[in-house]
């Protein structure tokens, strides 16, 4: 993934990506359906859910994580479907090849964890180690 400049919010990851995926078989599962169905959507009209699932499946990353990262700025716990800062786990369980070809990304992401409080005594980080592990090895300045 390279830095990409703003891009054209009315167009899709499909376009974006210029790929354009077959129609998924008949028997495809309810995930593959949906994420068919999102990447022919216009980036601008993407929810924090339909971001999360994008980024779960890592299908468009270099379009809709700068989006989702744009979102956790404003609120790191945006909730989709599933759970109070679903999407910033989405994010932080990408791999690290994500955050070592976009360092730039990766400090944006360390930003949004910074902001975040700190737990109540006796209670878990909301943040994962896999996801920490993942932008404390990017490359870049921090």
């Amino acid at each position: 993934m390279t830095p990409v400049p703003p891009v054209n919010r009315g167009r899709s990851p499909e376009e974006l990506e210029r790929d354009a995926w077959p129609d998924p078989p008949a028997d495809a599962t309810r995930l593959v359906t949906t994420v068919h169905a999102l990447r022919r959507r216009p980036i601008g009209t993407l929810t924090v859910e339909d971001l999360r699932r994008l980024l779960g499946q890592q299908v468009g990353v270099p379009f809709v994580l700068p989006l989702a990262l744009e979102i956790l700025r404003r609120n790191p716990m945006a909730e989709g479907d599933l759970y109070e800062g679903d999407l910033l786990a989405a994010v932080l369980a990408l791999p690290p090849e994500v955050w070592h070809a976009s360092p730039h990304l990766a400090r944006e992401a360390r930003a949004v964890l910074a902001a975040l409080p700190a737990p109540p005594p006796g209670r878990p980080p909301a943040v994962g180690a896999v996801g920490q592990r993942g932008l404390s090895s990017s490359r870049g300045p921090r």
